[in-house]
């Protein structure tokens, strides 16, 4: 694992694999000038959705697989920035461009601060304590004393952004770009901070925390920071949720939402930048084809009762774990590694 995070995050350069996959994504979404089909803006709407949990995975990895820490409690921070987008938005009238780095700011902090009692906590004992977060978070925003500002069960409503300076584009297309936009900066901003000096303590403390110690690392403070970072990154993601989807409410920021994360990040490949894209992907590709697998699977062979979509996902992650024990990206780096070394042979 250790190598393959160093391949991957300490490479001079992020490769014209990489370069060629973001303009790709870039062009995507074009297709609609081209294409009258009525169905082109839900696959926009994918696409968004895509983006915005590769990044809340993006989050989750620069904690759990480049410095060591565990956590089931992403959603909390992911919530925290929705909620943040959608106050200053609906109470503030802060545009919605601005309102991602103040979700950064707020979910850093809010990280950074759980951060400290967290340091007393290690492996099981840190997932449990995430996971009282989780639980908790969404609670809280039921709250009535604050149900003003958060709208209580009900959420709130937002408005959704149209393309800035007359951009021929529709508000799909141009929200698509804007998700894609910063994906590509914190994707750019991890990759730097992971070959630098920072990135190799976060890295030390993962590989063995007291020989990182007894090197002059001050493991309390990248430990902190690092989950701040982490919250940080997956507050933006929040707040790109809340702006793509307009509507915000407690209860779509259950632990279920953590553990899809927690998917995303093994089944992409834990301590892979690529596998974040990979992971995002699955995660939304699966839970929308799931029901459809189902119909199929009853219809093909003349069950009596439907298949559980959950029977379906479950499956697909068991089968996915034992051939692929490292994610797929994992598994990509090994084929890749496999025909060097036959090419080199021959």
């Amino acid at each position: 694992m250790a190598a393959m995070a160093h391949s991957w995050a300490t490479k001079a350069g992020i490769g014209w694999v990489a370069a060629i996959f973001w303009v790709i994504l870039a062009v995507l979404p074009l297709a609609g000038f081209v294409s009258d089909s009525p169905s082109f803006d839900y696959y926009l709407f994918m696409g968004q959705s895509m983006l915005i949990y590769a990044i809340s995975v993006l989050g989750l990895n620069l904690l759990i697989g480049f410095n060591g820490q565990i956590s089931l409690g992403h959603s909390a921070f992911f919530a925290i920035g929705a909620y943040a987008a959608a106050i200053l938005m609906n109470f503030g009238g802060v545009p919605y461009w601005l309102t991602l780095p103040m979700a950064a700011v707020i979910c850093f902090g809010a990280g950074f601060l759980f951060g400290f009692p967290a340091l007393k906590l290690e492996g099981h004992y840190l997932a449990l304590a995430t996971f009282t977060l989780a639980i908790a978070v969404p609670q809280l925003l039921k709250y009535k004393a604050i149900a003003g500002w958060t709208g209580g069960v009900g959420g709130l409503l937002l408005d959704k952004p149209d393309p800035p300076f007359g951009i021929p584009l529709s508000a799909d297309q141009w929200l698509y770009y804007l998700c894609l936009a910063v994906a590509m900066l914190l994707f750019w901003g991890v990759f730097n901070l992971l070959r630098g000096r920072s990135g190799r303590a976060i890295m030390a403390i993962r590989d063995h925390g007291m020989a990182a110690g007894t090197m002059g690392i001050d493991t309390g403070l990248y430990k902190t920071v690092t989950f701040g970072i982490s919250a940080g990154i997956t507050g933006v993601a929040g707040a790109l949720s809340a702006i793509t989807i307009a509507y915000v409410a407690p209860d779509s920021f259950t632990l279920q939402l953590s553990i899809s994360f927690l998917v995303g990040l093994v089944v992409g490949g834990i301590a892979s930048l690529p596998g974040c894209m990979i992971g995002g992907a699955f995660i939304v590709i699966v839970q929308n084809s799931s029901q459809s697998i189902s119909d199929w699977m009853k219809d093909t062979f003349a069950l009596r009762y439907d298949v559980p979509a959950w029977a379906i996902y479950g499956t697909l992650l068991l089968l996915l774990m034992f051939f692929l024990p490292n994610g797929i990206a994992g598994g990509l780096a090994l084929l890749r590694a496999r025909l060097g070394r036959g090419s080199a042979k021959s």
